[in-house]
C-alpha cells in the first residue's frame, strides 16, 4: 500500500502524511492550509496583516506543542520560520501576536479539532474497533487558569478560598475515540454552581453520538435520564452501576449468576428539568445488571455492578462487558495525556475567550499528534492504542527542531517506524493512587492577595 493511500478525504486534497509536512520548523503546517483556515473564517473580515490568521495559527500551535508555552516563543519560532523563508521579519514584542490570537474567533479552532477527529475516526482501520462498532469514552476534568476578573466572572474559584487566593476553575467534558484516543468533542463551564455539572456539560455533546456506537464512562453517568436518553439515539451503554442505586439479583429475570435483566422506574423530576422534557421520558425501560470480576495478578479480585442496555447474555456474555468496561482506563490516560504531557492543565490566558481557544488549540495539536500516531499504526500493523503518546510526542519535537519532520525527507519513514517500535503495556483494571511521594518546599501559604506582601516590601 503506497504511503500516500492512508486517510485520504475527499474534504482534504492531500493525504495526510502530505499534510503533517513542517519542513519549514512549525506544526502541522500544511494540514492547516491557507485554504483550510479561510474556509473556516470566510464569513470574517481580517487585514493584511504579517500576522495572518494562517500564521498566527501555526504560532499558537506551536505554543501549546512546546515546552516553554510563552507568547515570546512563539513569536521566536516564527521570527525563525520567517527568516528561513526570506520574508519580512516581525517585530520580537509579542503585543502584536497576542493581537492577533485575540483576532481568531473560536469556532475556527473548534471546527478544525473536530474536522480532524472525525476524518480520523471515519478513516480508521476496522480492527481498531470492538466488533466493527465505535466505543466512545466519556469523562470529565477540570482546569486552572490566571485569576483575573474575567475569568473569576466566567469560572469562580472555590467557595471556601478568599478572594486573590485561589484559582478560577472550568469543568470540562469530553468523548473520546477508543480506537484512536482522538478527542471527539468537548464542553466547558464552570465547576461551581447551578448548570455546573457534568451531565449538563455532557447534554450539549449529544450529537457526536451515532446510532451503533456504544457508550462507555464511570458510575457517575449511569442515571436514568441519561441512558433513556441514549437509548433513543440507539446506541448501547456500559456503566458501573451508581452506588445510590439499589440491586438485587433475586428480583427480575435471571440470565446467570448475578446477572439479570430489570425494569428501572422513572425518578422524581429533577430541578433543572422542565415539566415538559420530563415527560418526553418512559415511565421505566429494562436494563441489564451483572457482576463482573476484575482480576488483578498478586492482588485479590475485585467484583463490580455492571448496568447496559446489552440485554441478549449470548451475543454479549460476562467476558464481552469486563473486556468493554476494562477500556474505560483509556480516557484517564487521554486526559492526563493533554494535561499533563500537554501542560493543558494550568491554562495561560487571562479572558474566558482566550482560555477557551487555547483549550481547543491543545485539542487540535493533541488530535494531530494521535493522527501520526494512527500512520504508524496503519503501516507497522499495530493497534493506535499499544503506542506511547509522549514517546511520539518526543520524536515529534525532535525531527521538528532539525527541521526533518518532512513526507519528501526518507527519515519520515524512520519517524514512524519509530513510534511503532515503542509501545505501552497492557494494564488492564490498573489503578495508581493519588498521592505524591516528591514533597515540594516548605514554603509558607498565602494568606492575602499578592500585592499585600509587596507593600510590606517597600
Amino acid at each position: 500500500m503506497s504511503i500516500n493511500t492512508i486517510f485520504q478525504n475527499v474534504n482534504h486534497p492531500k493525504s495526510v502524511l502530505n499534510q503533517l509536512k513542517t519542513s519549514d520548523g512549525l506544526p502541522f503546517k500544511d494540514i492547516l492550509s491557507a485554504h483550510a483556515i479561510a474556509k473556516n473564517i470566510e464569513s470574517c473580515n481580517f487585514r493584511n496583516r504579517i500576522f495572518s490568521p494562517d500564521v498566527t495559527m501555526w504560532g499558537f500551535l506551536s505554543q501549546v506543542l512546546s515546552d516553554d508555552q510563552s507568547c515570546q516563543a512563539a513569536v521566536a519560532h516564527i521570527i525563525a520560520h520567517f527568516a528561513n523563508q526570506g520574508k519580512v521579519i516581525p517585530s520580537p514584542n509579542t503585543a502584536a501576536y497576542s493581537k492577533a490570537r485575540s483576532r481568531l474567533p473560536e469556532t475556527l479552532i473548534s471546527n478544525l479539532a473536530k474536522e480532524c477527529a472525525d476524518q480520523l475516526e471515519e478513516n480508521a482501520s476496522p480492527n481498531w474497533f470492538w466488533r466493527k462498532r465505535h466505543i466512545k469514552l466519556i469523562d470529565g476534568s477540570t482546569l486552572f487558569m490566571p485569576d483575573t476578573c474575567e475569568n473569576q466572572a466566567v469560572y469562580p474559584q472555590m467557595k471556601n478560598q478568599k478572594p486573590g487566593l485561589g484559582f478560577p476553575i472550568a469543568r470540562i467534558v469530553a468523548i473520546l475515540s477508543y480506537a484512536t484516543g482522538a478527542i471527539l468533542d468537548l464542553a466547558m463551564g464552570g465547576c461551581f454552581g447551578k448548570g455546573a455539572g457534568e451531565h449538563t456539560l455532557l447534554r450539549q455533546l449529544m450529537h457526536v453520538f451515532k446510532p451503533g456506537d456504544i457508550v462507555l464512562g464511570d458510575s457517575y453517568y449511569g442515571s436514568y435520564f441519561l441512558i433513556a436518553t441514549l437509548m433513543r439515539l440507539k446506541v448501547d451503554v456500559v456503566f458501573p452501576l451508581h452506588n445510590g442505586r439499589h440491586h438485587d439479583f433475586r428480583k427480575g429475570q435471571k440470565l446467570g449468576r448475578k446477572d439479570h435483566i430489570v425494569e428501572w422506574k422513572k425518578p422524581p423530576k429533577p430541578e433543572w428539568m422542565s415539566i415538559k422534557e420530563y415527560n418526553q421520558f418512559a415511565d421505566s425501560f429494562i436494563i441489564r445488571e451483572v457482576e463482573i470480576q476484575m482480576a488483578r495478578n498478586g492482588f485479590r479480585s475485585k467484583s463490580r455492578i455492571i448496568v447496559t442496555t446489552f440485554l441478549d447474555s449470548q451475543c454479549v456474555n460476562n467476558n464481552d462487558l469486563k473486556n468493554i468496561y476494562s477500556y474505560r482506563w483509556c480516557v484517564e490516560v487521554d486526559l492526563m495525556s493533554i494535561k499533563e504531557t500537554m501542560r493543558m492543565g494550568i491554562l495561560r490566558g487571562k479572558t474566558p475567550s482566550m482560555v477557551r481557544k487555547e483549550v481547543w488549540a491543545h485539542v487540535l495539536a493533541y488530535n494531530l499528534v494521535r493522527k501520526v500516531m494512527a500512520q504508524a499504526a496503519l503501516v507497522h500493523n499495530k493497534q493506535p492504542r499499544t503506542l506511547s503518546f509522549k514517546f511520539t510526542l518526543q520524536l515529534l519535537e525532535a525531527f521538528r527542531n532539525l527541521g526533518i519532520f518532512s513526507e519528501k525527507n526518507a527519515t519520515y519513514h524512520v519517524l514512524l517506524e519509530a513510534i511503532a517500535y515503542r509501545t505501552v503495556g497492557n494494564r488492564p483494571g490498573r489503578h495508581e493512587p493519588r498521592k505524591l511521594k516528591r514533597r515540594p518546599k516548605n514554603y509558607p501559604l498565602l494568606r492575602k492577595p499578592r500585592h499585600h506582601y509587596h507593600k510590606l516590601a517597600i
